[in-house]
Parts: structure tokens; sequence; C-alpha cells
């Protein structure tokens, strides 16, 4: 029984998203932030129109609005499915909730004002469950499990200034906490009597268990900026710095997890440790309005995921060293995102947008293993979006956002619990909807 499986626990239960966009789309960023955004299909960073996409994709469309707020509300409903070695299984978690909100108003005068969000997720992770029936390798059978919860709460401060008629800049302090929980282990069934005759079966279980939920703090800085070229074309800058978070501690039992040249590294009980910063980005965006009724927005992003996902450390008191290195083999990220809207009449604007990025995740049978539990593997993804502006200063916005389904496979017997004889192939399948509803007032 291969002992690799520890491995993909840790990278895919450890890699969920500790960020307010917690949820596998790039990466494990949401498409957007706010009903407006994921009807945008995420490029925003020309066109921000409210509180909630200035303030968490580009900062200087806050000193282009009026004194306004909006609350989000999103249901996300992920598919995922994965191959431990026993056939394909999926998880028995699916749904989270994800609620955001914003604000702008006047500051300081000159044309600076301040605002931001206040955004985050919960319940977030997987729960995989998969029975194994007795078979040569384990007489009696077993289980393996694998756990994983995040908590993620973000807010953004945000200060932005109407610099001339042509120029807004705007920057963000990203303050977070999260909170992270996983377990992932493998329980056989073994007989202790020394009676044949008479067997007494107990279960018997090892693996990496670090299923006390640990917070950790975070910061992070935002800079954007705006020009205007004339009244149909405005340009977008965003770059967001890397989140640098304290450690997540857990005080537990013994461990188990894959050293190199497949080793197992035993650990005793006591405080293990480990650090997940959120990757700096850039974004580029641009904004056209053919029309006065009609925009289009486009935009790329560069994620720079191989340095914050690359390798993950397990600090603690394992036997012959302090510190377990288990690769994620992330890679950097490109992304696309298109959106467009139209204004219907004076009280109805309808949108819809298109999103692709390309994989972190490696095409090959060590990195597919090694991200079996979060596999964030969607490329393509469409979002349809409207809002009714309902007079006295309200206005209401849905959105609607699905994934493709897509499924990575490895060579015959890279499943992590792949008995020898079975050649059985890990794999991922992730798809993903959302569904938000999102309320605004003009102050």
């Amino acid at each position: 029984m291969k002992r690799t499986i520890l491995h993909a626990a840790v990278i895919g239960a450890i890699s969920m998203g500790l960020s307010a966009t917690a949820f596998a789309t790039d990466g494990y960023q949401l498409t957007g932030i706010g009903q407006y955004a994921v009807g945008m299909g995420g490029a925003v960073v020309a066109a921000p129109d409210d509180p909630l996409s200035a303030a968490i994709s580009n900062p200087a469309g806050l000193a282009l609005m009026t004194p306004q707020a909006a609350f989000s509300a999103e249901v996300f409903n992920p598919t995922r499915k994965t191959n431990m070695g026993f056939g394909e299984t999926g998880s028995h978690s699916n749904v989270y909730g994800v609620p955001a909100i914003g604000w702008v108003a006047p500051a300081f005068g000159d044309g600076i004002v301040f605002g931001g969000g206040v955004y985050g997720t919960s319940g977030l992770g997987v729960n995989y469950l998969q029975n194994v029936a007795p078979n040569p390798e384990l007489k009696y059978g077993g289980y393996a499990q694998a756990y994983s919860s995040i908590t993620f709460i973000q807010m953004a401060p945000s200060l932005a200034m109407k610099v001339n008629s042509h120029l807004a800049v705007g920057a963000s302090l990203n303050i977070a906490a999260e909170q992270g929980s996983f377990q992932q282990t493998f329980t056989q069934y073994t007989n202790i009597s020394p009676v044949p005759s008479q067997p007494y079966v107990v279960p018997i279980g090892g693996g990496l268990n670090l299923s006390t939920p640990s917070w950790a703090y975070g910061v992070g800085l935002t800079l954007g900026a705006l020009y205007k070229v004339n009244n149909m074309v405005t340009l977008g800058f965003t770059y967001k710095s890397p989140m640098i978070f304290t450690p997540m501690t857990f005080q537990e039992g013994a461990q188990a997890a894959p050293g190199p040249n497949g080793t197992q590294v035993d650990g005793g009980a006591g405080q293990y440790s480990g650090h997940l910063n959120y990757p700096q980005q850039v974004a580029l965006g641009l904004a056209i309005h053919p029309t006065r009724r009609w925009l289009i927005s486009v935009e790329g992003q560069w994620i720079n995921w191989h340095n914050t996902l690359n390798t993950f450390n397990i600090y603690g008191p394992w036997q012959g060293t302090n510190v377990v290195a288990l690769p994620l083999n992330w890679r950097n990220q490109w992304v696309a995102n298109f959106g467009t809207q139209y204004d219907v009449n004076n009280w109805l604007q309808v949108r819809a947008g298109y999103a692709w990025g390309s994989n972190p995740v490696p095409n090959n049978s060590a990195a597919i293993a090694a991200n079996t539990i979060f596999p964030a593997i969607v490329q393509n993804t469409v979002t349809f979006g409207a809002t009714q502006k309902l007079g006295m200063g309200w206005k209401l916005t849905e959105a609607y956002m699905h994934a493709f389904s897509n499924t990575m496979t490895g060579a015959p017997g890279s499943a992590p619990f792949a008995p020898g004889d079975t050649m059985q192939a890990a794999s991922s399948t992730l798809g993903e909807n959302s569904y938000g509803l999102q309320v605004g007032y003009d102050f």
C-alpha cells in the first residue's frame, strides 16, 4: 500500500483557498467578488462598478463612485471527485456560502475617498470517506479518510483619489484571518487475537492528522490605477503584493508523512506548524464603450502560484529532522477575462462573461496524485448577470457562474492508495456552479 496518500492529503487540504477567493476557479480564486464582477466574468480591473469590484480588483475605481454600499451573498457549489486507489469517490461537502460587503464615502477632501470591503468564506473543505473491501493486502479491509475545512475573513480598507479628469489611483490594505484544519489517514482492520479461530478485529490507523482548527493572520497591499483615454476607452492596472501569514499551529499526536525516495517520516506528539502565504499578481484591463449603453471589458492576469504553492513545509517534532517538505508542484498561472454589459433601459442592465485560466497543476502523474484532494484544475468559465435599479437609491444584482468540469488522470498505478496489483490511476475532477444576489444602495 503506497504511503504517498499522506503527501496528497497535505497538499490538497492545505492548498484549500486561504483567501477571500477561496474556491478553485483561477487556482483557488473566485472569478470575481460581488455579483457585478461575477456577471462580467471577472473583467473589472478597467471597469469597476461598485465598492466590492473596486476594493478587491482595482481600488482606484472607488474615486469615481458616489457614496454607496453593497452587500453580496453567494452560494458556491463545487463538484469534486478523486481516485485514491479504490475507484472514484466524491466529496460529501459541496455547498458553501460566500458573503461580502463593501462601501465608499468621501474623506479628507480634494477628491479623496475612503472605501473598502469585508468578505470571506465559511465551511470550505472536502470530506472524502472511502471504505476498502477485504483484499489480499488487507485481509479485513479498512477505510481512507480525507478531510479539510477552511474559514477565511478578509477586510480591505482603501483610499482612492481622482488626480485629474483622466487619472485615478487607489490603494487597499489587505488584512486577513484564516482558520484551517485537515486530516488524511488510512485505517485498516487488524486481528489482534492470539487464537486464530476466535478473531478479534480492531481498527488501527495512521497518517497525517492536523484536525484541531488553527488561526493565522496575514497582511498585503493592492495598488491600482485607472486612466480614461477618452469617453470610449479606459485602461486599468492592478498590482497585488504577496499576503504574508503567520504560521498555522497544531497541537497533535503522532504523525506520518512521506519522505524522499518513497520513505516515510514519523513524528511524535507535539506542535506542528506551517506557513501558507497568498501569491502576488498583476492584472491589466481595457474597457471600451462602443456606444453609450454598451460596455466591453477585457483583462489579463498573472498569478505567482509557484512562489507560494510549489512546496509546503511542515515544521514539528519529526524523527531526525524538524521539517518535512511536501512538493505541491504548482506553477504560475495566466488568466484571461472577458465581460460585456448592455443597458436595456434606465432601470435594467444585463451582462455576460467568460474566463479562461491556464492550469496551475502540471499535467503529470506526480502533480495529479499530489493534488487529488483539491483539484484546482477548471479552465473555462461562463457567467451571466443582471442589475435592476429599483429607485430611491436601491439596486439589485444577480449573477450565475458555471465552470465546466475538467478531469486530469495520471499514469496507471499512480493513485496514492492503489494496491500494487490494481494499477489504478490517480485522478481529479472538478466542476463548479455559483448563484449570487447583491443589494446596493446609493446615498
